[in-house]
């Protein structure tokens, strides 16, 4: 049910922040996805190098986003003890030896090992979030939060740049193109920000594992989470897929595909600051029913694979015949990754609102279900194409998903666990 007049949060505290953290925030959260989005370009490139299959790729790809939603609620919890800068700053410190030691590797176990080293980033994502929730004023956090989630940009980063880099110079010197960048933002986050206003003290027990549990045991915790996790774990798994996808579905060399990516990129970006922006000023409770029927339309829409139906006439038989164009096809995805944007930033708004004080605990549960859902996706997009042998079988998962999730949500309204004081 929802509250009978939405009144926008008070910032009490007001005073100035440190522009340097809505600069530097997103710019770290850029460089972790695009360090995670390597395999989504040279691992097309990869699988000719060394010579492994479909499956094997599909397991590389979900290694990073796997490991990253496992240490994304660890790493929250300490964000919370500690302070959400300084668990950004080591996250993106660890992520550099393996950088490295992608640009080193001779065969898929050390791929592997890579992939699960770049997915401990993760951290570095759900301590911003931590970071930048503790830091905005009130009136302003969908904004805030919207910019930091924009950071997810990075993908188009790696879309534009690794197939460049690694046809001039080879894939082994395209990992060392993050280096210098994740070093200097690292350095500047320690040079130009403060630690948080003041960094949560729990009470006893409460840092305790069992004293976690406890906590997450409670429905409110979950029932924004689990609908910003489809969002965001759909996302995060399109943005590693899309460019195989459109190279095998269209025919397109990769450099190409990984361009014609990068506007459902740009798209979920820009939504997510109109949304957090847009919820700072009314309540998105209702908005998000709207949001998640466009994209399930959308999903519907590009599930369809290409076929022909062959229809009796009067005079002679009727073929149809159906195949999305590329344009079709794009102005589909970009449209949908708008909604999916303005999905994330609206729901984080929300999250932020309803559990301000908990914030690294539920925003850390969010992105751990959906970097788990995540790392889920590459794998039932292999049994798509490999199994049943329908290209599309991925966009029929998450449209089966989404209204799962849309189920849940019905469930969650009708028993009334979804009232706000």
């Amino acid at each position: 049910m929802m509250p009978a007049a939405y009144q926008p949060d008070l910032d009490p505290a007001g005073g100035h922040r440190p522009l340097a953290v809505v600069l530097l925030a997103p710019l770290a959260f850029a460089l972790v996805f695009a360090s995670w989005t390597i395999f989504a370009v040279l691992g097309v490139e990869l699988k000719g190098v060394l010579g492994f299959g479909e499956a094997r790729f599909a397991l590389l790809l979900a290694t990073p986003m796997a490991v990253g939603g496992l240490a994304s609620l660890p790493m929250a919890a300490l964000a919370r003890r500690f302070g959400g800068r300084r668990v950004m700053i080591a996250c993106l410190l660890l992520i550099c030896p393996f950088l490295w030691g992608l640009s080193q590797a001779r065969d898929y176990p050390h791929l592997l090992l890579v992939g699960a080293g770049l997915g401990l980033g993760a951290g570095s994502l759900s301590a911003g979030l931590a970071y930048v929730a503790g830091l905005c004023p009130r009136r302003h956090a969908g904004l805030a939060l919207g910019l930091y989630g924009a950071g997810m940009v990075g993908a188009g980063l790696s879309y534009l740049l690794l197939p460049l880099i690694s046809q001039a110079y080879g894939w082994r010197v395209a990992p060392l193109l993050y280096l210098l960048p994740v070093l200097a933002v690292a350095a500047l986050l320690w040079l130009f920000t403060d630690d948080d206003p003041a960094p949560e003290a729990p009470l006893p027990g409460q840092c305790s594992t069992l004293g976690m549990l406890r906590q997450l045991a409670s429905w409110q915790l979950w029932r924004l989470a689990v609908v910003y996790s489809f969002f965001y774990g759909a996302f995060l798994a399109l943005a590693l897929w899309l460019p195989a996808y459109l190279s095998a579905q269209y025919a397109l060399p990769l450099k190409q595909a990984a361009l014609t990516a990068v506007p459902f990129v740009l798209a979920v970006g820009g939504g997510q600051i109109v949304g957090g922006a847009w919820a700072d000023r009314r309540d998105f409770r209702a908005l998000r029913w709207w949001v998640s029927a466009f994209v399930l339309v959308c999903l519907f829409l590009l599930s369809y694979p290409p076929f022909v139906m062959q229809v009796e006439g009067v005079h002679a038989p009727i073929i149809l015949h159906y195949e999305a164009p590329l344009w079709g096809f794009l102005l589909l995805l970009v449209a949908m990754g708008a909604a999916m944007g303005i999905g994330k930033g609206s729901l984080m708004r929300l999250i932020h609102r309803d559990h301000r004080d908990r914030m690294p605990l539920v925003g850390g549960l969010a992105m751990t279900l959906g970097g788990l859902f995540a790392a889920l996706l590459p794998l039932v997009f292999v049994v798509g194409n490999e199994w049943i042998g329908i290209r599309t079988a991925g966009f029929m998962f998450l449209y089966g998903s989404l209204v799962a999730c849309m189920l849940l949500m019905v469930w969650d309204h009708a028993s009334g666990r979804g009232q706000q004081a």
